[in-house]
């Protein structure tokens, strides 16, 4: 491409020389019909030679910019949407009648997909071409420890324990095994599959509640079963370009196939609520869904800027509230709940990516969500607050070969009630 580029500029200066020895030609040599013909002839050359010789100019710089950055997400969009820039079609020039002119060659047919930014966020940044199927395998292990209640806040699942036990400490861990399957409807529009399976076990340091027992107890306690199932479609909004945004809208439903948070058993007597409660109230079993259905849309933004790629999306996760709700408690009595409805989630984050060469690529970024108060019967639940949860993530990614890549990503919490580190790795494979 830069020998074409170069041959071009050769061909705009000889132009020119041909232009400047015909206007300083002597007059009684040629005719001034003839020195006129021939500057005219050249003159409409020379424009066509200036106008390919941009269209040559600006492919070699989508081209740096593609292989200094990778698609990431907003080369990504590109791809997706399917739109490659078009050959220049301008006809060569055509011979000077008096001296043969240059003839610059097509330029060679540019790569549409460049490496890819590593993905750090939930979402992919690259919609899937029409008809063409994405299988995605990850696994993400997340650990957390805290002294306060106020970290149940982060699964999403409704607060009913905040206030009812004396929790000196919490360790956390959970490993989710996730199959994610992605089908281009169109080159703009792209469905999403994800069925996860969940396995988290808990250790708590507590003491019974009303006992006067000064003795801690330590519970450890483990769940696994499949997750919450999610299905979500995203459409690519505009055509974007270099130096110019690519929009993607989302909307994602998360269904509650996961074991639900209420039917499992806690280590109360007979109520946990009330008069008369005998022991911690912490569950016998760990769920593995949040127990509620909820609709999340988005908004996605990625912005091609040589040598990086600047991207990032805000949304908003809307839980249905559930009616006639109970809790199971120690031999098989129901305590009563009523209506519950879990706080609505605002998130946002951004990032940056930059590829170190053709097959290897870093992101960095920060995501961050604000959780709202639970409501128990209209009223905000006990002990319930606003959660903050901030993460500050890494991102690396290999191409293995065209249809295959290895990303990792690493999440570092900011805030008490984020996770301390979560590790994430999937293998994106094209059909």
């Amino acid at each position: 491409m830069r020998r074409t580029l170069i041959a071009g500029a050769a061909g705009l200066l000889m132009l020119a020389a041909q232009a400047a020895a015909l206007a300083q030609t002597p007059p009684g040599q040629r005719s001034n019909a003839e020195l006129a013909a021939e500057l005219d002839e050249l003159k409409k050359v020379l424009a066509e030679q200036r106008a390919l010789l941009e269209d040559l100019r600006r492919q070699v710089a989508e081209e740096r910019l593609a292989a200094a950055r990778g698609t990431g997400a907003a080369a990504a969009g590109a791809e997706g949407a399917g739109q490659s820039q078009p050959q220049p079609t301008a006809p060569p020039p055509k011979p000077a009648p008096a001296q043969a002119v240059a003839t610059v060659g097509e330029p060679p047919k540019r790569d549409t997909k460049p490496p890819e930014v590593a993905p750090i966020f939930e979402a992919p940044g690259v919609l899937t071409a029409r008809g063409k199927y994405v299988l995605e395998p990850s696994f993400q292990f997340g650990y957390s420890s805290s002294n306060r209640v106020a970290l149940v806040g982060y699964t999403i699942i409704p607060a009913l324990l905040v206030g009812l036990i004396d929790v000196r400490e919490i360790k956390r861990n959970t490993s989710t095994a996730t199959l994610s399957g992605r089908y281009g409807l169109t080159n703009r529009t792209e469905l999403e599959l994800r069925i996860p399976y969940i396995y988290r076990s808990d250790s708590t340091v507590s003491r019974e509640l009303f006992t006067g027992s000064a003795v801690e107890r330590v519970f450890d306690v483990s769940g696994r079963a499949i997750g919450d199932v999610e299905l979500s479609v995203r459409h690519q909004i505009n055509d974007g370009g270099a130096d110019k945004p690519y929009y993607v809208g989302g909307l994602r439903l998360k269904t509650r196939t996961g074991k639900d948070p209420f039917e499992v058993v806690t280590d109360c007597s007979k109520r946990c609520v009330g008069e008369n409660v005998t022991g911690t109230g912490l569950p016998l079993d760990l769920p593995t869904g949040s127990g509620f259905y909820a609709v999340q849309p988005s908004l996605t933004w990625l912005y091609p800027n040589d040598p990086a790629v600047l991207f990032g999306s805000v949304s908003y996760l809307h839980n249905f509230q559930r009616k006639n709700l109970s809790r199971r408690v120690l031999n098989g009595e129901w305590e009563p709940l009523g209506t519950i409805k879990p706080g609505g989630v605002i998130g946002f984050n951004f990032g940056v990516g930059l590829a170190l060469n053709e097959k290897t690529s870093l992101s960095f970024g920060y995501d961050h969500s604000s959780i709202g108060r639970t409501r128990q019967n209209g009223v905000p639940s006990p002990g319930s607050v606003r959660t903050q949860l901030g993460t500050l993530l890494v991102g690396f990614s290999y191409r293995l070969n065209p249809k295959r890549t290895v990303n990792v990503s690493v999440g570092a919490g900011l805030t008490r009630d984020t996770p301390d580190v979560s590790l994430l790795l999937r293998i994106p494979t094209s059909m």
